[in-house]
C-alpha cells in the first residue's frame, strides 16, 4: 500500500507509520525529560505512564513495546546531554570528573530486562552513555572532525561527539531507530545502510576523521544464524573509510582480541590496514542497566602503517568498572597522528562545544553526475540497433561501459540504472576487458565482424563493420 506525497511522489506506509512512532517516542522521551533534569528515577511505571500519554494507548494494543520505551529513555538522555551537556563539561575538571556525572544519569533509567524480535535479531543492545564517553575519550574528537557512526542506534555515542563540536555521519539500518535517529539529529548526515558494507555505500565525498561504533557481535543482515566474524566485516569496512592518520575506536565482545588464537589471524589482516594501538576487556556488569551481563572488549586502531602485522600492543587486562577503564585509556591509548597533508596538532583531554555541522559540504562538487558526458561517439544510423538509437544512447549511455576498480552494484543502486544495462550484451561476439587504471574508468573495445545486425529489417542486409573505439577518461570515478 503507498499514498501520495507533495509532488506526486509516491512512498510506501510504512515510512508514514516509522515517522509517526519516532515522533511518539520524542514526546515521551520530552516527558521523560523533564523527571531527568529534577533527578527523579524513571521506572516502569512512570515510563508506561509518558509512553501511553505519547501514543494514546498501552502496549496491551501493541502499538508501542517495552522495547521502544526504552529507545525513548535513551533518546531522553540525548536531549538531556545536549541541553546540559556544556554545563556538565564546564563543571567538570577532567574526564575523571565528567564520568560521575554521565553514570549517575543512567542510575535514573530502567533496567531493560524486555527485548522484542528486531533487537533480537538484530542484536540491539545500546552502548551505556559511561562507556560511550570513554569510547569519545580514547577517540579524542576535535571540533574539526568528522565523525561516522556506522550502527548508530539512538545515538548515544553520536551525543558525545556532537558535544565535542564534530560534524556527524550517522547510519541505522533497522528503520525504527532511524526515524528516532534523523529527528534526534536533524542537522546531521543519516543514512540506512547494512553497516557491515558501509564503505561501499556511503558517497565518495564522505570522508570522516574518526569512527565510533559498536557494531552486532555475532548478527548479521537477512542473514538467520550467528556469524562469529559479523563485528569484523563492520570493522573492517568502516577501517577501509577512514584515510591515513584516522581513529576507529569500536566496542564488541571480549573474546575478539588480538591474543585470542582464534581472532590472531584476523587481526593480522586487520594490520594491513591499520595498526590496533589498545585493546582492553570489560567486565559485564558495565551493561547490566542494558540488559545482559556480556564482557565486552574496548579496541582502538588507527589508520597508519604496521611494524609488523603480528605485533599487538599488550592488553592491560579485564576493567572491572568505567573509571578503570578511563585511566587505562589516558594512560595507553596514544595520541592521534596527525591527517595526511595536515600538520599535527595538540588533541585537548575535553574539546570545547562548537556549534554541529553537516557533512553536505564535504561531498565532493565534481562528483560524476551526466554519465552521457563520457560518451565522445554516439551511433547515427537507424540501423545500428544493436549498439541503440541516438535517442536511447542519450538515456543510457553507459550501458556499454565497463566500470574498472570501483563497484558496478553501488554506482547502478546510486544512479538507478537497471541491473541489465551496466553489462554487455549476451550476444555480443566478444570484447576485451580493460586494464584497471587506478581509480579510472575506461571504455571497453567491442569488435563486430561479419555477424548480422539483431532485429534487422532483412534478412539480406549486409552486416555492419562497427570500428574499433577506446578511449581513456582522465576524470575520477567519484561514484
Amino acid at each position: 500500500m503507498t499514498e501520495s506525497l507533495a509532488g506526486g511522489a509516491v512512498a510506501p506506509l510504512s515510512i508514514r507509520a516509522t515517522a509517526v512512532v519516532a515522533s511518539s517516542v520524542i514526546r515521551a522521551a520530552r516527558q521523560l525529560l523533564t523527571d531527568l533534569e529534577r533527578s527523579r528515577r524513571i521506572d516502569a511505571a512512570v515510563l508506561r505512564g509518558a509512553m501511553e500519554a505519547a501514543f494514546g494507548a498501552s502496549d496491551a494494543t501493541g502499538v508501542w513495546n517495552w522495547k521502544t520505551a526504552y529507545n525513548a529513555c535513551e533518546a531522553a538522555t540525548v536531549l538531556l546531554l545536549r541541553r546540559y551537556g556544556a554545563v556538565m563539561r564546564t563543571k567538570a575538571t577532567s574526564p575523571a570528573a565528567m564520568l560521575p556525572m554521565l553514570m549517575r544519569i543512567a542510575s535514573l533509567l530502567p533496567t531493560q530486562t524486555r527485548r522484542s524480535v528486531e533487537s533480537e535479531s538484530l542484536q540491539q543492545f545500546s552502548t551505556p552513555i559511561g562507556l560511550a564517553f570513554v569510547a569519545s575519550r580514547a577517540a579524542a574528537i576535535t571540533p574539526t572532525d568528522v565523525v561516522l557512526e556506522p550502527s548508530a542506534g539512538t545515538g548515544l555515542l553520536a551525543i558525545l561527539a556532537e558535544l565535542d563540536g564534530a560534524s556527524l555521519v550517522l547510519n541505522e539500518f533497522a528503520e525504527s531507530r532511524a526515524g528516532i535517529l534523523a529527528q534526534l539529529f536533524p542537522g546531521a548526515s543519516t543514512t540506512q545502510f547494512d553497516a557491515a558494507h558501509i564503505n561501499d555505500h556511503l558517497d565518495a565525498g564522505i570522508v570522516p576523521d574518526v569512527v565510533l561504533m559498536n557494531p552486532p557481535f555475532s548478527a548479521a543482515v537477512h542473514v538467520d544464524r550467528q556469524m562469529r566474524e559479523a563485528a569484523l566485516r563492520h570493522i573492517g569496512s568502516a577501517l577501509a573509510r577512514l584515510p591515513e592518520g584516522g581513529r576507529l575506536v569500536t566496542i564488541t565482545g571480549a573474546n575478539v582480541a588480538p591474543d585470542n588464537p582464534a581472532w590472531t589471524c584476523s587481526f593480522k589482516r586487520l594490520q594491513e590496514q591499520g595498526r590496533v594501538v589498545f585493546s582492553a576487556a570489560i567486565d559485564g556488569a558495565v551493561y547490566a542497566k542494558h540488559g545482559t551481563n556480556v564482557d565486552t572488549r574496548l579496541t582502538v586502531i588507527d589508520r597508519v602503517p604496521a611494524d609488523d602485522v603480528a605485533s599487538f600492543p599488550v592488553s592491560p587486562g579485564i576493567a572491572p568498572d568505567l573509571p578503570t577503564l578511563l585511566g587505562w585509556v589516558q594512560q595507553h591509548v596514544p595520541p592521534r597522528r596527525p591527517m595526511a597533508g595536515t600538520a599535527a596538532g595538540v588533541v585537548p583531554a575535553i574539546a570545547s562545544p562548537a556549534t554541529p555541522r553537516t557533512v553536505r559540504a564535504y561531498v565532493s562538487a565534481s562528483r560524476l553526475q551526466p554519465c552521457r558526458q563520457l560518451l565522445p561517439w554516439r551511433p547515427k544510423s537507424p540501423t545500428s540497433r544493436w549498439i541503440g538509437r541516438p535517442r536511447m544512447a542519450a538515456a543510457s549511455p553507459i550501458r556499454f561501459m565497463r566500470l574498472t576498480h570501483c563497484s558496478r552494484s553501488v554506482f547502478q543502486a546510486r544512479n538507478r540504472i537497471p541491473q541489465s544495462s551496466c553489462s554487455p550484451p549476451r550476444w555480443l561476439p566478444s570484447h576485451r576487458r580493460s586494464r584497471p587504471t587506478g581509480r579510472t574508468c575506461r571504455l571497453t573495445s567491442y569488435r563486430m565482424a561479419s555477424y548480422p545486425m539483431p532485429n534487422s529489417r532483412a534478412s539480406s542486409t549486409p552486416a555492419r563493420r562497427i570500428p574499433r573505439f577506446s578511449q581513456r577518461l582522465d576524470s575520477r570515478c567519484d561514484f
